[in-house]
């Protein structure tokens, strides 16, 4: 197996595109390396891309954020202007792995390993995140909640990567939050996760949200079902058991050793109102 660190994407993207024998980007390299000692994974050249610059910056941009997509997920956690943005994906990233996990591993290596227990993936589906990728083709763009077609599988065609994350800017009086279940509180595997992101009008009244789920399906889902269930009322009681059974109606689970199929919808409904209480309250809907 080759080793390469190139210092451009340009250079990243070439040698991506000349690999004979498949080939792999290495980010925080904390899901990459255990498949390679597994066996797993075999490729005939590894391209580290930490030493590009687009894809270890933080910035402001459009009145948004780009974040590339070899951000540590500490660099993001101590990043205070962005977890005052968005507190939502920030709760997302703080449940990857322990402390020195979080110092190696990224959001686009989360992504990008495709796990639909993924904790940083249904927060930026909430946040409505896109993701540029480039390759040998040139560039494009993609919403978080279209990039995963299925465990261990992307949209990626042969020779592009993830390059950044691309979100919003935020309403006023906008508030998101995570939430996850496990057996453990942390270095564990989402049992259900469950993002909201909302915007409250003058009067109080939720004019727009998103709803994610994650470990329910084969991916992150997006559930518009749930986040109608909220937009044009106060965030009340009815609107939030409405919240509640349609995250749990989204549901396509698996029974494994964590939780039955029918274990992760109630609990998935449950997870959905309790991040869209804290939501509300970071938007400044209740004290």
């Amino acid at each position: 197996m080759r080793y390469e660190v190139p210092k451009t994407l340009e250079a990243a993207i070439t040698l991506l595109a000349g690999a004979k024998g498949g080939a792999r980007v290495l980010a925080g390299g904390t899901d990459l390396l255990i498949q390679l000692r597994a066996g797993r994974a075999e490729p005939e050249l590894l391209v580290d891309v930490k030493a590009i610059a687009e894809l270890r910056s933080i910035e402001a941009a459009a009145g948004g954020y780009r974040i590339g997509a070899a951000v540590t997920c500490m660099e993001l956690i101590e990043n205070a202007a962005f977890a005052e943005a968005w507190p939502g994906i920030v709760d997302g990233v703080k449940y990857i792995g322990s402390i020195q996990v979080k110092g190696r591993a990224t959001m686009g290596g989360n992504l990008c390993n495709a796990s639909p227990a993924a904790d940083s993936v249904p927060s930026l589906i909430a946040a409505g995140a896109r993701v540029c990728i480039a390759g040998a083709q040139g560039w494009r763009e993609a919403p978080v909640e279209d990039f995963v077609r299925g465990p261990g599988k992307t949209s990626l065609a042969e020779g592009e990567l993830v390059v950044t994350f691309l979100l919003p800017r935020r309403a006023p009086r906008s508030g998101d939050a995570y939430l996850r279940f496990t057996p453990r509180t942390e270095m564990d595997i989402a049992v259900v996760g469950a993002a909201v992101n909302l915007t409250l009008d003058d009067q109080g009244v939720c004019s727009s949200a998103r709803v994610s789920l994650g470990a329910v399906a084969a991916r992150a889902l997006l559930v518009p079902a749930a986040a109608a269930a909220l937009i044009g009322t106060r965030v009340d009681e009815a609107a939030l058991l409405r919240l509640a059974g349609a995250a749990s109606a989204a549901c396509k689970p698996i029974d494994d050793k964590r939780g039955t199929k029918e274990y992760r919808i109630k609990v998935a409904g449950v997870m959905a109102r309790r991040a869209a209480e804290i939501a509300l309250q970071r938007a400044g809907g209740k004290d």
